[in-house]
């Protein structure tokens, strides 16, 4: 065996009954570093000794539990987190990656083969839609887009070579709403795996327990709450875990997506805070898509009974959390948006910037951004137009101010 605990019996776990609140699962873990401290050790190693050549043969085959290898494969640390958010997720495992991308992408070629499809939401991250709609096809994997809100649809989408059922629980950036346990029992009934990206949601909804298969956050975003890391999660059976990182045919273990231990060290810390942030978020957000609203702007955002899926969000979500953090207004034109958020910008109101979950309010035009890679025709199809602002909006104190700060940039702008 290496000198190394395994994580599984380096922490006290639950003393009572298993129906735990997500934000008590994460608290109720509780880890020893080497010398005691309060935060587990970092192992700042990229390979690990063994004290028999069996041992390492065995953990080779994959026969030697709690023991180290190779940090691509595992290391103390990242199993610690993987620990951390399958507790959160309700998942029997997980295993974290360097990005949000490198969860997803082993994910879809560990369920695929050449010849397999994929029947996914047409609203999601740019990224995804780039490696389903130029990537996957070099490989003879072809993936059919459907609005996920028309379940017809999706039926009608699946084929009997079709392996994988993709969405995001909140899309990116229109903040459609997923019907999970309802695409949860069309899967079933054909025998598919359901894959569900949460990184909108974290802790306000759990998938898994509404039966999705697989959970797949970025943990650059809300669970890392800093922007100042990047990382990604595949929260699953132990089984599939298992297969991912398998050495000989698993997509995370031959791909390379591994996370550094520091960085899986800096999140985990950032974890803990998690529940405190969202209800913040939540908080900020909803406050501001009311007013909003009332002065008569186009919003978007789960939590308001004009969102066309306020009803079944609401009826997902653990209401402790809230609708989240993200909204969108549309202004009009892209160049009334840029106007507004540059303005924005220099008033210290937030940043222009991709990406969300960070502690001050940032602001882009999807379009033009983090979903540029989806063409215009399709982009302005699916009704992502040119003058749709995406709002991650941040922890501010003061709530009130900031609403009075932002509609006086609009009012200067004649946008109200």
């Amino acid at each position: 065996m290496n000198n190394h605990l395994n994580p599984t019996t380096n922490n006290r776990q639950p003393t009572t009954n298993s129906n735990f609140h997500p934000a008590d699962k994460i608290q109720d873990l509780q880890y020893f570093g080497e010398f005691g401290g309060v935060n587990p050790s970092i192992s700042d190693s990229s390979t690990y000794t063994f004290l028999s050549a069996k041992t390492m043969f065995d953990t080779f085959e994959g026969n030697a539990e709690g023991c180290y290898l190779y940090s691509r494969h595992s290391s103390p640390m990242n199993l610690y987190l993987g620990q951390a958010l399958a507790a959160m997720e309700g998942t029997e495992s997980a295993n974290v990656s360097a990005s949000g991308m490198g969860a997803i992408t082993p994910v879809l070629l560990q369920l695929c083969a050449a010849g397999d499809e994929i029947v996914s939401s047409r609203t999601i991250y740019g990224g995804t839609y780039a490696f389903m709609k130029n990537m996957l096809p070099k490989w003879n994997i072809k993936t059919r887009f459907v609005d996920i809100t028309k379940l017809d649809q999706v039926t009608a989408a699946i084929t009997p070579n079709t392996k994988v059922l993709y969405c995001e629980t909140v899309s990116n950036p229109l903040l459609e709403v997923a019907d999970i346990e309802a695409l949860a029992i069309i899967a079933k009934e054909h025998n598919i795996k359901l894959v569900v990206d949460n990184t909108f949601s974290p802790l306000s909804v759990a998938p898994a327990k509404l039966g999705a298969d697989v959970v797949i956050h970025s943990l650059t975003k809300f669970i890392n709450g800093s922007s100042d890391t990047v990382g990604g999660v595949v929260c699953a059976s132990q089984d599939f875990i298992n297969d991912l990182k398998n050495v000989n045919d698993g997509a995370s273990m031959l791909l390379g997506p591994t996370m550094d231990s520091l960085r899986a060290s800096s999140i985990l810390k950032n974890l803990r805070t998690l529940h405190i942030r969202m209800k913040q978020h939540s908080h900020n957000a909803m406050f501001l898509a009311q007013q909003f609203e009332k002065d008569g702007l186009k919003v978007v955002y789960p939590g308001l009974p004009s969102h066309p899926s306020h009803e079944l969000y609401d009826s997902m979500i653990n209401p402790e959390y809230g609708f989240g953090g993200m909204m969108t207004i549309d202004v009009g034109t892209l160049d009334k948006a840029n106007e507004l958020m540059e303005l924005m910008q220099h008033r210290n109101l937030g940043y222009l910037a991709v990406s969300l979950g960070f502690y001050k309010t940032l602001f882009s035009a999807p379009g033009t951004s983090t979903s540029s890679e989806i063409p215009l025709e399709e982009q302005h199809e699916m009704g992502l137009t040119d003058g749709l602002i995406r709002f991650s909006i941040g922890l501010d104190n003061d709530i009130k101010r900031t609403y009075e700060m932002m509609k006086q940039c609009m009012t200067e702008l004649n946008i109200i």
